[in-house]
C-alpha cells in the first residue's frame, strides 16, 4: 500500500492520502487526545506524543505536529500507524462513537429566518467553491451563521491555526461571498 503525503498552507500540518476513502461522508476533526479516543487510528497518532491535531477528511488525513517538531522525524511514525490501519482494514471509529463532524449548537449563531435565502446563497458557495479547495489543503470548513451582514466558519484540519487561513478567509473567501451574497460584508473566523 502507498500512501501519498502533500504539504499543506500550514507548515506544522502534513496531508496524507491513503488512496481510498477515509470517510463516506461528513468530517471528523480531532483536536485533543480525550476527542481521539473514539477513534482507533486518531488515538494511535495522538499516542506519538507529537500529534496535537488529526483530521479525517474524505479521501485524506491531515496530521497537525506539536511546535518545534521536527517533520522528517516524526512522519515515518505516522506512516507506519496509517500502514499499519488501513492495511488490516481496522474500523476507522471504536463501535458507539460519532464518526462525523457534528458542530456544537451553542456556539453556532441563531439565523434570521427573514435571512434565510441569503443563508441559503452562503451554504451553496460555500458547499461547492470554498470547501473544495479548502479540502485540497488538508482542511474544512463549516458555517456556524450570518448575522447582520456578518457570516461566521470555523476552519478545521489543516486550516485551523494555519498562519495564511487569515488571509484566505479575508482576500479569498469573503470576496467570493460578497461577491455573490451583496448582503455579506464581512466573514469572521470562530
Amino acid at each position: 500500500m502507498l500512501i501519498e503525503t502533500e504539504l499543506t498552507p500550514n507548515p506544522a500540518t502534513l496531508k496524507f492520502l491513503p488512496g481510498r476513502t477515509v470517510m463516506d461522508s461528513g468530517t471528523r476533526d480531532f483536536a485533543t487526545p480525550e476527542e481521539a479516543e473514539a477513534s482507533p487510528l486518531a488515538d494511535a497518532l495522538f499516542r506519538l506524543g507529537d500529534v496535537t491535531g488529526v483530521f479525517f477528511g474524505r479521501d485524506f488525513i491531515s496530521v497537525t505536529a506539536a511546535p518545534g517538531v521536527d517533520w522528517p522525524n516524526l512522519k515515518p511514525d505516522v506512516l507506519g500507524i496509517l500502514l499499519d490501519h488501513f492495511s488490516a482494514d481496522m474500523p476507522l471509529f471504536r463501535q458507539g462513537s460519532a464518526g462525523f463532524s457534528v458542530p456544537p449548537p451553542e456556539s453556532d449563531f441563531a439565523d434570521d429566518p427573514e435571512d434565510a435565502d441569503i443563508v441559503a446563497q452562503i451554504k451553496e458557495l460555500i458547499e461547492t467553491r470554498v470547501r473544495p479547495a479548502v479540502a485540497n489543503d488538508g482542511g474544512d470548513i463549516v458555517y456556524r451563521g450570518f448575522d447582520k451582514g456578518k457570516v461566521y466558519l470555523q476552519m478545521q484540519g489543516a486550516c485551523a491555526g494555519c498562519p495564511s487561513s487569515s488571509a484566505t478567509l479575508k482576500n479569498g473567501i469573503e470576496q467570493l461571498l460578497k461577491h455573490y451574497v451583496p448582503e455579506v460584508t464581512e466573514v469572521r473566523a470562530v
